[in-house]
């Protein structure tokens, strides 16, 4: 019988020697492109440097239940099979990219009860009976979509990751497979596992790292209640991310900062005077003289007189597209301008090394509180959110609006206006920036690559009034320089932070730079590197045709696989095109995976009838399906007319003088 807490490496865990099983109870394998780049980037960032040795890195735990009854080790998974499943996805493709020696890894250790078509896809992958895709070798039946889709997103974003970090897929897989720990937890034989499953889904949460944050900064401010004071109550009202700023305040509050007459107003210039704003209202004090503990310092000041509105438009009415971590560090990186990393994983000693440890800790302190509750209502009235209204949903740019009912906010949809709906002409350009806004995010579902919002916010931060059309126009610019500058880029591609800090969302490059053959390479299947080509290109499109339906009500989703619309290994006996037309952009679209593995050896005509009855998945799509018949000369035709719009969306040379 095996221990009740076992420490493993992968290499032990996947070795074959026990199995797991993932029972009937389940979910399916569920993990898209944030979660799995997110893990791959996680082992990356441990990758021994230069100066220091290799340690372990934990990867978290698997809770088990072993089956007594097998004549060998079986343990049924009950907590972490999505990194189980993704960790043995990611070890089928190292071995059959046969980039690395994995002689140990011989057989599946990983079974589903019940579950053939599961069964089916992992055996196709694990054997490696393909050339390209797994689905090659696959009939529709034996597709598992949802590990089918963990494959193909892990033979996309490795090869992007290791490129991007100078990592060989050696040194990758030496660290992955030796020094990633994941800690087995056996569960005992005579375990309730309903109430086991009850209390896991209930379990409460460990204090996080921006608590502690919280607590550390409050220790600076010491021995100065006011400015504490200011620090708990601005803290709690820009945690909520779901929540527009203005709610996290007491009436009383929100008329002195944001202004008696709308609370739509931000006019404060600095932390002081935010202190004086909060302390006029005698909303929030400590005791005098009280010694604090950490508990109290986490907490912050007790509330004295009335509460913030609950708020009943978050979270049931709003997600937001980033979390209250990540949105720590946007701010951070906005208001000192250097190129911090926006990787919560190293929140606390990013604020230590930019904040608590500089020569006046208790100024840096003061001047992020102020900087944090501006970035939030900036935020708030300028980014995205997926709102949800009476059992639909959908991306919204809105503002919070006031109303003298009463002095309080008048609850419903009236509570809420397009950001730019009420000065003349601007409704258009509201729509427009919110399809751009809502293209850069679903190109990067992964939190530490939303460089398209620190863009954004630091436009935001440092534009003296926020206009409509100036806003659209530099976002559009940051589009462009993410295309051009960098995934476009012949030599290596800018930094982000030069594109966003130096060159003020400039895009650098002009039309005459770009040769015809570059960009055909680099626009060809597997060389794409960032959705965001995709994504841009149809928000372009979206601008020629969006009188017209069903482009009209198009809109972004996230979308994670490249499609051949001609596909790859066609049906029916119709011959193959050649790999230069097949793999070329024209014959591309971004669509979704379950799409993709339903329908990826259909005929275009076949396609052509399926998507005609479903949601639109992709303007350039939409448009290659109005080409008949679909074949190596529409596919020439359709590449360069979307290489004109591309093209025509960069300045020339002369016309930048």
């Amino acid at each position: 019988m095996s221990e009740a807490i076992t420490q493993l490496s992968i290499q032990r865990l996947l070795s074959g020697n026990v199995e797991y099983v993932i029972p009937m109870y389940q979910r399916n394998y569920a993990w898209e492109e944030g979660e799995i780049t997110q893990l791959i980037q996680d082992v990356i960032d441990y990758l021994p440097k230069q100066d220091k040795p290799a340690r372990n890195y934990y990867i978290g735990s698997l809770v088990v239940y072993e089956r007594l009854d097998a004549k060998t080790p079986v343990f049924e998974t009950i907590d972490g099979q999505q990194r189980l499943t993704t960790l043995s996805l990611l070890t089928s493709y190292l071995k059959n990219t046969k980039a690395v020696d994995l002689a140990w890894y011989s057989s599946l250790s990983l079974h589903f009860d019940s579950r053939e078509h599961s069964r089916a896809t992992f055996a196709a992958i694990f054997e490696g009976r393909f050339k390209d895709d797994p689905g090659e070798v696959l009939t529709e039946k034996q597709i598992n979509t949802g590990i089918l889709n963990g494959y193909r997103l892990i033979q996309k974003v490795l090869p992007q990751k290791l490129k991007e970090n100078g990592v060989s897929a050696q040194q990758f897989a030496e660290f992955l497979f030796r020094y990633v720990q994941i800690m087995r937890v056996k569960v005992p034989p005579d375990t309730d596992l309903n109430h086991y499953f009850e209390i896991m889904n209930n379990r409460g949460e460990q204090l996080e790292k921006h608590e502690v944050l919280k607590a550390r900064m409050m220790e600076k401010l010491q021995g100065c209640q006011q400015s504490q004071n200011c620090l708990h109550t601005v803290w709690e009202a820009c945690a909520n991310m779901e929540r527009y700023v203005q709610m996290g305040f007491t009436p009383g509050q929100r008329s002195s900062i944001f202004g008696e007459k709308d609370w739509g107003r931000f006019e404060l210039a600095n932390f002081d005077e935010l202190t004086v704003a909060l302390h006029r209202t005698q909303e929030v004090a400590y005791k005098e003289g009280a010694s604090l503990s950490l508990k109290d310092i986490i907490e912050g000041p007790p509330l004295n007189a009335e509460k913030p509105d609950s708020g009943e438009e978050a979270p049931e009415r709003f997600n937001t597209v980033i979390n209250f971590p990540n949105f720590l560090l946007h701010v951070l990186r906005v208001d000192t301008q250097e190129d911090i990393p926006l990787d919560d994983k190293r929140l606390l000693d990013t604020f230590e090394a930019h904040v608590l440890k500089q020569s006046d800790p208790a100024v840096a302190v003061k001047r992020f509180t102020f900087s944090l509750l501006r970035c939030k209502y900036l935020f708030d009235q300028y980014v995205i959110k997926r709102e949800f209204i009476k059992g639909a949903d959908g991306w919204s740019l809105k503002r919070l609006k006031w109303n003298d009912s009463g002095g309080r906010i008048r609850a419903g949809r009236g509570s809420y206006v397009n950001t730019f709906g009420e000065e003349e002409g601007s409704e258009g350009v509201n729509r427009r920036i919110l399809m751009l806004l809502s293209a850069f995010h679903v190109s990067t579902p992964t939190m530490v690559y939303k460089h398209w919002l620190n863009a954004a916010l630091h436009y935001l931060f440092h534009a003296n009034q926020v206009e409509a059309q100036a806003y659209l126009q530099h976002m559009e610019s940051v589009a462009k320089a993410f295309v051009f500058d960098r995934f476009l880029a012949l030599e290596a591609g800018l930094e982000y932070s030069a594109i966003i800090y130096e060159n003020k969302g400039v895009c650098q490059t002009h039309r005459e730079s770009l040769a015809a053959e570059m960009l055909e390479s680099r626009l060809s299947f597997g060389n794409i590197e960032n959705n965001l080509v995709f994504n841009f290109l149809d928000y372009l499109l979206w601008l020629e045709h969006e009188a017209s339906e069903p482009v009209k009500s198009y809109e972004f989703t996230f979308r994670s696989s490249v499609e051949h619309y001609y596909p790859q290994k066609p049906l029916q006996g119709i011959a193959p095109l050649a790999p230069k037309d097949l793999n070329s952009f024209g014959n591309l679209c971004l669509i979704s995976h379950e799409k993709n593995s339903r329908l990826s050896n259909f005929t275009p005509g076949q396609k052509r009838e399926f998507y005609q009855k479903n949601t639109l998945d992709s303007v350039k799509q939409h448009l290659m399906m109005k080409a008949e018949p679909w074949d190596a000369f529409a596919i020439r035709e359709h590449y360069q007319q979307m290489m004109n719009l591309l093209l025509k969306s960069l300045a020339s040379k002369h016309e930048t003088k």
